[in-house]
């Protein structure tokens, strides 16, 4: 477990020695905000009508929910970009036989890693979460969807990193890795949008559509399915990143 966090801090820590991650930061504060404020604007010039209607939506419901899918949507862009060079870097700079000489298992490495680029994308959850608690100043918010639109996130980050964390497993360079974990990430969130286009819905691709169990969980109905749906497909990434890895270390 000690090895684990120190390669965690060490991934961590190296992707603030870069420009990368400050920029992604700055960059994604910005746009957040941007639409953050649009909503919001938004909502005040419909305020009067909502105010006749019984049971009408509120800040939460009209605000905060839109501004998370909107950072969901901004991450799936963004994570391929974190996890690329986790493993690839490694094997192009000729140094993952180093790597895997070192006295740590192959699951500490890949858990390490994925700690290490899971942390930066839990302090953009961070960030973004303060923003809608500045509605408290002049509004209510629903605590119970508040609280499930932070958790649906951060378990669509659990698995938009797992996929990273593979492809760059699986390439020779960081930009296929970065290429191919977007590829399958926008793959498996088009999905919902492709089973709500057909009057017959397919069991299958509803399950395996990450948008409507994100979407579930953004209702505020916390479902065992949708929750037991994400930490599957993470576990089942990281042991597949984790063969990959072992197959690495026989070859060399």
């Amino acid at each position: 477990m000690k090895m684990i966090f120190n390669i965690a801090s060490r991934e961590f820590r190296t992707l603030f020695l870069s420009p990368l991650a400050w920029s992604i930061l700055g960059v994604i504060q910005v746009i957040l905000a941007f639409l953050f404020l649009t909503q919001i604007n938004s909502f005040v010039s419909i305020q009067p009508q909502l105010a006749n209607i019984e049971g009408a939506p509120g800040l939460t419901d009209l605000v905060v929910t839109p501004l998370y899918t909107s950072t969901g949507i901004i991450l799936l862009l963004i994570t391929p970009l974190l996890t690329m060079r986790l493993i690839s870097e490694e094997r192009r700079n000729k140094t993952l036989s180093l790597l895997l000489s070192a006295p740590v298992s192959n699951s500490e490495i890949i858990f390490g890693k994925y700690l290490g680029v899971f942390g930066l994308l839990l302090l953009m959850v961070l960030m973004v979460s303060v923003m809608p608690l500045s509605l408290l100043a002049g509004g209510e918010l629903d605590f119970g969807k508040f609280t499930a639109n932070i958790l649906a996130l951060i378990l669509l980050l659990t698995s938009f990193t797992a996929v990273g964390l593979f492809t760059s497993c699986l390439a020779n360079h960081p930009t296929v890795a970065a290429i191919s974990a977007f590829g399958i990430l926008l793959l498996l969130w088009l999905l919902g949008w492709a089973t709500g286009l057909n009057e017959e819905r397919s069991a299958i691709l509803d399950y395996f559509s990450m948008l409507n169990h994100f979407q579930n969980l953004q209702s505020g109905l916390i479902d065992s399915k949708d929750v037991c749906f994400y930490l599957l497909f993470t576990a089942t990434f990281l042991v597949l990143s984790i063969r990959q890895l072992e197959n690495d270390r026989l070859q060399k």
